[in-house]
């Protein structure tokens, strides 16, 4: 009888644990709006502050890919197509020792039935308190609704240039 109890004690305690790990994250993915935010917020944060990889794992589909673009040392322009795990494997030990702030300053948006494609430009900032950032370029992000919630479908970026400035029309309006 002390055998039963314990183990129903043991799994009681087991579920309620579970059930305290799991976060709702639905409403950072309830509209566009919330889920391009999310986006921007979970990989941003200063030097030695850990990111939310559970939530930015949520943000995309299970087929998603990440795909920065640009030179190769010999000026060949390349795509490396990535996973959010892969992103994540590659860039996140990166985030955390140099800190690094992405802050959206312009969106162009267009929609088709349940598709939307965003031109979001950006800046980029070791600390949140710079003034200048050490970079800038445009995040095309492909978003699917599916009725329930947005999911990202593919972000394919490239940063700006000398050779290759942002143009006008995707920069904040004055």
């Amino acid at each position: 009888m002390k055998k039963l109890i314990l183990l129903s004690l043991l799994v009681a305690l087991t579920l309620n644990l579970t059930a305290q790990e799991t976060i709702d994250y639905s409403k950072q993915v309830a509209t566009l709006n919330s889920t391009i935010e999310t986006l921007y917020s979970v990989i941003s944060g200063d030097k030695g502050v850990e990111r939310n990889w559970e939530l930015f794992k949520y943000l995309f589909h299970k087929d998603a890919k990440l795909i920065p673009t640009g030179n190769t040392k010999e000026g060949i322009v390349i795509a490396r197509y990535m996973s959010p795990q892969d992103y994540i494997s590659s860039s996140g030990k990166w985030l955390i020792e140099n800190g690094f702030h992405e802050v959206e300053i312009n969106r162009e948006t267009q929609s088709f039935g349940n598709i939307t494609q965003v031109f979001s430009t950006y800046e980029s900032f070791k600390i949140k308190s710079d003034t200048e950032p050490f970079m800038r370029g445009i995040n095309s992000i492909q978003l699917m609704n599916d009725g329930e919630r947005w999911w990202v479908i593919n972000i394919y970026w490239m940063q700006e240039t000398k050779e290759n400035p942002i143009p006008e029309e995707y920069l904040p309006k004055n």
